[in-house]
Order: structure tokens, then C-alpha cells, then sequence
């Protein structure tokens, strides 16, 4: 494939619109379900899929932050489970919003301890902004890569306290979240492994986040398990192979591995949303699910 048939590489809330478009024959539901939901992802999907809380213990709980702020966040765990291993949930664009606490119950239902702390919140609720353009501006380019890292150690260490057994530590997060678990692995020592869902390989660099995850695959400290979309007009696969060769020229693949699912485009995990690919979506949340059992429940 020629340069010139690439697509366009899309900003953030471009590449979420674009991608909400592929089945409009889906219904679409509201009511007391949709309440819980960011209001920029509303309507919502009627392929949303809702976890059950029986077994679990999940609370709303706030953690002190290295700077003083008191951090909101989402945890959620198995009742009859001491001492579970540790995995944060990085949120997308839409703060911790209903689909967020669901992955957690999910992963939580999994055996895991799971904590999702909202990274957005000292720069306003995201989950209240309907508009795209005005949720990136006015908060999500706000947060700081120093910050955003900074936070997720504070989330570890507040769930290590907590009933987690912070020794076993594993990260995963989805679209504007699956580029911080490619700057996690590189931050922290004590990460066991991280899955990162359409997580942007290359960014346009600004002072608050300078950071861009091509540049960083040297400095990986724990295997990361990558997975893409190859319809994603946002991620287009020009910057995943160059993310490939970047991973194998420092020697970090294997163990670090990037799966791109061939009918799947940006957003394929997000059940809520039309860009839903179900099948897709389960094989990707099956190698999630062996990922971490690999490198993080196993404590290896």
C-alpha cells in the first residue's frame, strides 16, 4: 500500500466521531441504563453489556494524590478474595463513566482488584461534556503526562493499602487510556504487564504531554500487550508497524507483542458505542484475560 492511501491520521475527537458511525441500524436505548454514561456517549448502544455485581464489593472511593488532590476513583473486587492482584483501569476520554466501572466489574469477576481512578478530575467532569471538541480542550489536554503518571502510582499504592496485593500490578486502558499504559511500562519498575486497547502510537507533542509512545518502546519495563484496530483512521497501520520495529529494534519483542484485529476500527471494545465489533472485541478481551494471568496473577 502506497503513502498516499494511508488514512488520515484523525485527532482524538475526529477519530471518536468518525468511528460512531459504522451501524446506525443498531438501536439505541436510554433511560435509568444510559444515566450512568458519559453524555458524550449518548445515546447508547443497545449491545451495551452490564456486569453483575453479585460476588463483588465495589465502592466509590477518594485517593490522596502526591500533590494534595483528592483523587475520585472506581474500585471494584472479589468478596471472597483476600489479597487479589492489583490491576488499574485507565478511562478514554470520558472520564469514569459507567462502561469504565463495568470493565472493572468485569475484571473483578476475573479475580482481580480493580481500581480506576479519574485522571481527569482536577481539570472538571468529563463525563458531563457533550460536545467532543469542547471535552478535549477543556480537559483532556489539561492532564498532564508528569500528572497522569503520577496519579495512577498514587492509585497503586492507595489499593496496596487497601486490600490489594500491590506486589502484582498490571495495567490496561482504552483509546486516550491505552497510550498511558504504553508510558506506564516505561515509568514504572514495579509494573508486571499492561494491555493497551488502540492506545495512540505516535502523538503531536505539546508542553504538558511530551511524551509519545514510539519514542519511549526502549525504556519498557514490563511486557505490554497491544491491540488495534486495522479500520482505525486514528491509529492508521503505518504507525503500528513502525511501533513493531521500534519494539524489535530495542529487543523488546517478544515479550511485547501488538495484535491488529482486521474488521475491528477505533473504539471495537466500547459495547456502548456503534463502533462495537463483538467478535473482536471477545478474542481481545480473551488475550487480555491471558495476558494477565500470564504475567501478573501468576507473579511471574
Amino acid at each position: 500500500m502506497t503513502q498516499r492511501h494511508q488514512p488520515e491520521r484523525l485527532p482524538e475527537d475526529r477519530n471518536w466521531i468518525a468511528s460512531a458511525g459504522l451501524d446506525r441500524r443498531r438501536l439505541l436505548v436510554a433511560g435509568n441504563f444510559a444515566a450512568g454514561f458519559a453524555a458524550a456517549c449518548r445515546p447508547v448502544s443497545s449491545s451495551a453489556i452490564q456486569t453483575s455485581a453479585e460476588g463483588l464489593v465495589e465502592e466509590s472511593v477518594s485517593i490522596p494524590a502526591a500533590d494534595g488532590f483528592a483523587m475520585p476513583a472506581f474500585a471494584a473486587r472479589p468478596a471472597d478474595k483476600e489479597n487479589a492482584p492489583l490491576l488499574c483501569v485507565v478511562h478514554e476520554i470520558f472520564g469514569v463513566h459507567e462502561w469504565i466501572r463495568d470493565i472493572c466489574r468485569r475484571f473483578a469477576r476475573a479475580g482481580y482488584y480493580t481500581i480506576a481512578p479519574d485522571l481527569f478530575a482536577r481539570h472538571g467532569d468529563a463525563t458531563k461534556i457533550a460536545d467532543f471538541k469542547q471535552l478535549v480542550s477543556g480537559i483532556v489536554s489539561k492532564a498532564s503526562d508528569a500528572q497522569v503518571l503520577a496519579d495512577i502510582d498514587a492509585a497503586y499504592a492507595w489499593a496496596g493499602g487497601h486490600g490489594a496485593d500491590g506486589s502484582r500490578r498490571g495495567i490496561t486502558g482504552f483509546c486516550w487510556g491505552g497510550r498511558i499504559v504504553w508510558l506506564y511500562a516505561a515509568h514504572s519498575a514495579q509494573l508486571d504487564a499492561g494491555v493497551a486497547f488502540y492506545g495512540r502510537l505516535v502523538s503531536q507533542k505539546t508542553a504538558l504531554q511530551p511524551l509519545s509512545v514510539i519514542e519511549e518502546a526502549g525504556k519498557l519495563k514490563a511486557p505490554v500487550l497491544g491491540q488495534y484496530g486495522a479500520l482505525d483512521q486514528g491509529i492508521p497501520l503505518a504507525d503500528v508497524d513502525a511501533m513493531r520495529a521500534a519494539l524489535e529494534q530495542a529487543g523488546k519483542s517478544p515479550p511485547d507483542e501488538i495484535t491488529v484485529y482486521p474488521g475491528a476500527d477505533h473504539g471495537f471494545m466500547a459495547d456502548y458505542r456503534p463502533s462495537y465489533d463483538e467478535a473482536s472485541a471477545k478474542a481481545a478481551w480473551q488475550a487480555a484475560l491471558g495476558w494477565f494471568d500470564r504475567y501478573v496473577k501468576a507473579g511471574t
